[in-house]
């Protein structure tokens, strides 16, 4: 089920340690046949609902929470963040990012070639989640993701960015890589035909360090990995994705 997982723990020795859980799931198992082959997370391209549900369950269970403590976003290529302390109530907010200081409550973005931040400072109890496509990069959604995450106390944070489309993949007109690198100088890549291109992830890696932020960098290329969905490889397709939960860990 997951391409890429781990655990994060406080090191304080006064008091019990809280934990932060990351995941990237991969497609290697689940309900969706045909395009959306394996484990489809995504409501909204097609799919089956049944199969995306039983889909949305069975993450849940791997992450040990009742699947409505999985909480997903509307996500709109926007650069809009939201808070959220419970499961939503009706619908979910279009938004590209999200965060919390509740715990228990796993956050989830879905990607399919955009780039998936996880955001945490386990110190402070603050976890976020952040859809980043190149819209969401340009728009400036790393600097409203941390200035969210700060406003709610964290200090130190650190990025976890997940597999997205490389720079060598993503060929785009001269006109938009321009664009791109103007906002975010490392995104200016080129592909590999050596026409114009966007690495989106670089960008995105560039501005969280810019603010400061603590980043690791999951190493994957949505377009080359079979393990991954991929919009810009296959057209119609699942969604994987990036979960972050907060744990209170006790005595």
């Amino acid at each position: 089920m997951f391409y890429w997982r781990t655990t994060v723990e406080t090191d304080q020795d006064d008091r019990p340690a809280d934990a932060v859980e990351m995941a990237f799931t991969g497609r290697s198992a689940g309900r969706g046949g045909g395009a959306y082959a394996g484990l489809n997370l995504g409501g909204h391209v097609g799919d089956a609902v049944a199969d995306v549900e039983a889909n949305r369950e069975a993450l849940a269970h791997e992450v040990d929470l009742a699947r409505e403590r999985l909480v997903f976003m509307n996500q709109v290529h926007g650069s809009d963040i939201a808070e959220v302390d419970a499961p939503w109530d009706g619908e979910a907010p279009a938004v590209d990012g999200i965060v919390t200081r509740a715990t228990d409550l796993a956050l989830a973005v879905l990607v399919a070639d955009c780039v998936p931040v996880l955001l945490h400072d386990v110190r402070a109890g603050v976890v976020g989640a952040v859809h980043a496509g190149r819209p969401g990069m340009v728009g400036g959604i790393v600097g409203r993701a941390v200035t969210a995450m700060r406003d709610l106390g964290a200090t130190s944070l650190s990025a976890t960015v997940g597999p997205s489309v490389c720079g060598r993949c993503y060929e785009v007109p001269a006109a938009m890589a321009r664009a791109a690198a103007q906002t975010a100088p490392a995104s200016a890549a080129r592909s590999w035909t050596g026409t114009p291109a966007i690495d989106v992830a670089a960008g995105v890696v560039e501005q969280l360090a810019a603010a400061d932020v603590a980043v690791q960098w999951v190493p994957g290329c949505t377009r080359e990995s079979g393990d991954l969905y991929s919009y810009r490889r296959d057209g119609r397709t699942g969604r994987f994705a990036g979960v972050v939960v907060r744990r209170a860990v006790s005595a």
